[in-house]
């Protein structure tokens, strides 16, 4: 593997932050994402950037050809195994040249990426006396012997609850063998991949779900917990050659595709016998939020529930329904008894509170120009009892602080943050808060992404897991914390087990083990979650080890069908996997009569020997003019004597209406005035723009970014002088593509300090 040179051109994140810690004390740029790790990074040469490369044949070939035929290039990293390509820096100018190579298949920018946290354990199945009964035989299962990966922001090996568990990895940022968390003396400290590693595997004070599993940590995101492609892809490939079993991926991006090259190298690396674990994303709750490399197809995407908790909500003077709060992690704990007083601190900065009587009551804090950390600070120090951060952008939102402060925190969705606003507004007299208490279990987080996946149209996540107020190893100690990259590690450590248990199975079997075996969950009012918000349900362990059945794909798509005036048909085929040592007669029962225009044609009846397999072809007849426009799902049962199995699947009429343009991030390049931006077209456009607007005001301001005919995938480029005055400012993207409109909005920080090269 080649030396890593210095990453010379600043590309923003199009991230997803799947560990809920984003607005603490690290520098934010555009909605909130960490931009530490890149003011650190030393500029080389404006005019070159760094690419990742997909070679259409032999991987050393192209490198050879790369080197011969352009001379600005430079090899940087080969992923010969897990990608099947290599990262390299180039001028800029030959790019195209690049592109046109018979030798390269395909050339994407570098990404960055973040990471996206005792009791969900026993939840879920799992604990210290889980028992293998097959074969009348009883074992303790506890993943001994089985090698798990943690891609993250290194883990402290040292922790005692750790430290016997941990077996090697390399340190990617740096470039050695000391995946250590990063301390702060190298930057913004983190803490993530040791929370991960300690839900796998911690054994000691905490258990983890495989507590006898080998960790081996690979440090692919740096200070303040960013990183890029190029990282990620090394620590994929060096945990492939250091023979691991199961890797666990808690970070991602939004980019919602099924070929971005984190996601190929997870569908890669399961071909070569590694099962990959992923989180989907804490973009929820819309449809179309899941972020790569959640999106691989052959990996296994976790979304988050709730274990039990306790959850306040609160009723208002003035208001009709009650709120449910999400508590800031690090602040106080939310105990409240006594009814207080709200007052409305704007965005929370110390000037806000001038000639206010905020003492003994609860504050209402908008989202934005300071992190959380400094938000509670201020109300702290201003005497007031606890702080509500509503968002400044649509949905629902999670935070924490690293350090504890002594005052109660929680937030709100943008939308009950405004009505609470307008209440104060409107109202005379003041507005009482009071708090009460519930305990809830087995609902969706809110801030979990939702698939499906654009393009393939693949039900996303496969299954969901306990991701909020996990406790877990952290270093010098331990803490609860939120997300999708919490349920993750739960995931990967059943896979553990299972693997444990049955040494000889390929990903797809612990895959369809997992899948197969879950519970599915039902909203507050009795609903079932869709299949694209909870795939085939919420983890349980203990039923996975038990099962003697399997089949795959445990997850089905029948794509996208047009609308028309004839009768189609969509096949899948289905494997009946019987691990038993008995013969199995299995039942198929599609969803007859559920949806009209879809007729059903199937095996009754399906035979499978023991220890065999057996493959059955499953077909739905459209009628095109009779079936509903929109989007179809429901279950598939197969069933035996012993076991039901519900497959969830998914077919939409017309092309359903997914976002046209997602991803945008914008930051400072190595001009005064200059700025890079991308954005992702998931089905390309005719044209796209970014436009400016007072965030108070809506009014505009000026449109900064046009591109025209881009086809699908990333769009990049440089504003080298940007004249706009220095503010906040919110951006609306517009794409239009085949008469379909989109936009997205964004706020954007111009004129913040330039650090130059």
């Amino acid at each position: 593997m080649t030396k890593r040179g210095r990453v010379h051109r600043l590309v923003v994140g199009i991230l997803s932050v799947l560990i809920l810690l984003q607005g603490m004390s690290m520098a934010t740029g555009v909605n909130g994402v960490a931009l530490a790790a890149e003011k650190q990074q030393q500029t080389l040469d404006s005019s070159k950037r760094v690419v990742i490369v997909s070679a259409s044949g032999d991987v050393n070939r192209a490198v050879g050809v790369v080197e011969n035929r352009i001379s600005s290039a430079t090899i940087r990293n080969i992923y010969a195994n897990v990608y099947g390509g290599f990262s390299l820096e180039i001028a800029e100018k030959d790019i195209e040249r690049l592109r046109q190579l018979s030798v390269i298949a395909r050339v994407d920018d570098v990404a960055h990426y973040q990471p996206s946290l005792e009791g969900s354990i026993p939840f879920i199945g799992a604990g210290d006396r889980l028992m293998d009964k097959q074969d009348g035989k009883e074992r303790l299962l506890t993943g001994k012997g089985v090698k798990v990966g943690v891609i993250d922001t290194g883990v402290d090996y040292k922790h005692p609850d750790l430290e016997a568990n941990y077996r090697g990895g390399y340190d990617i940022v740096d470039q050695d063998d000391d995946p250590m968390e990063t301390k702060k003396s190298q930057g913004e400290p983190t803490l993530h991949g040791t929370h991960v590693a300690g839900i796998i595997a911690a054994n000691g004070r905490i258990k983890g779900v495989a507590p006898e599993a080998e960790i081996y940590a690979y440090r692919a995101l740096g200070p303040g917990g960013q990183g890029t492609t190029e990282h990620i892809l090394e620590a994929i490939e060096r945990a492939f050659e250091d023979d691991v079993d199961v890797i666990n991926l808690s970070l991602g991006n939004t980019v919602n595709g099924p070929d971005w090259p984190t996601s190929l190298a997870l569908d890669r690396v399961v071909d070569k016998g590694i099962v990959a674990v992923t989180s989907n994303g804490n973009s929820g709750p819309n449809m179309w939020s899941v972020g790569s490399p959640g999106t691989s197809t052959k990996a296994i995407s976790v979304g988050a529930s709730l274990p039990p908790v306790e959850v306040p909500a609160i009723n208002v003077s003035g208001l009709k329904d009650e709120l449910t709060l999400t508590p800031i992690l690090g602040a106080k704990s939310w105990q409240l008894k006594a009814s207080l007083e709200l007052v409305d601190v704007g965005h929370g900065l110390l000037t806000d509170y001038k000639g206010k009587d905020v003492k003994d009551k609860l504050v209402l804090i908008k989202r934005g120009r300071s992190n959380f950390a400094e938000k509670l600070a201020f109300a702290s120090k201003a005497g007031a009892k606890g702080v509500l951060i509503y968002n400044n952008l649509e949905g629902a939102f999670a935070g924490a602080v690293t350090e504890p402060i002594p005052i109660i925190g929680a937030t709100l969705s943008k939308t009950e943050g405004e009505a609470l606003l307008s209440l104060l507004k409107q109202r005379k007299h003041k507005v009482k808060v009071d708090t009460h208490y519930s305990v809830k279990q087995d609902l969706m987080a809110p801030f979990s992404s939702r698939g499906p996946v654009t393009e393939t149209w693949e039900i996303k996540p496969d299954l969901v897991a306990p991701g909020v107020a996990i406790q877990s190893t952290v270093p010098k100690g331990y803490l609860d914390l939120n997300g999708t990259s919490m349920a993750s590690p739960h995931v990967a450590g059943a896979a553990a087990l299972l693997i444990e248990q049955h040494p000889d199975w390929k990903p797809e079997q612990v895959k369809s083990a997992l899948l197969n075996s879950t519970k599915r969950l039902q909203d507050e009012q009795g609903k079932e979650y869709l299949p694209f918000e909870q795939g085939a349900g919420r983890l349980q362990v203990d039923k996975a080890i038990q099962t003697s059945t399997l089949i795959s794909p445990a997850t089905l798509s029948f794509g996208e069908l047009e609308k028309g005036e004839h009768v189609v048909e969509k096949e899948v085929t289905i494997s009946i996997e019987n691990i038993s040592k008995s013969q199995k007669d299995y039942t198929i029962d599609p969803p007859i009569g559920e949806i009209d225009g879809i007729s059903w044609e199937f095996e009754e009846r399906v035979t499978v020997n023991g220890q065999s397999k057996k493959a059955f072809t499953l077909t739905a007849t459209i009628d095109q003019q009779a079936i509903q426009k929109g989007l179809h799902t429901g279950y598939i049962t197969v069933r035996n004597h012993e076991e039901e199995i519900d497959l969830p699947y998914m077919l939409f009429i017309e092309e359903p209406n997914y976002p046209r343009v997602m991803a945008f991030q914008m930051a400072h390049s190595d001009k005064a005035n200059g700025y890079y931006y991308e954005y992702y077209l998931p089905s390309g456009a005719e044209e796209s723009s970014v436009h400016l607007f007072d965030p108070d005001t809506l009014e505009f301001v000026a449109t900064i970014i046009e591109n025209k005919d881009q086809s699908r995938g990333m769009v990049n480029g440089e504003i080298t002088n940007l004249q706009i005055a220095p503010g906040r400012y919110k951006a609306l993207i517009y794409a239009k593509n085949e008469g379909k409109t989109d936009t997205l909005e964004a706020m954007i920080d111009i004129g913040e300090e330039w650090i130059g090269p």
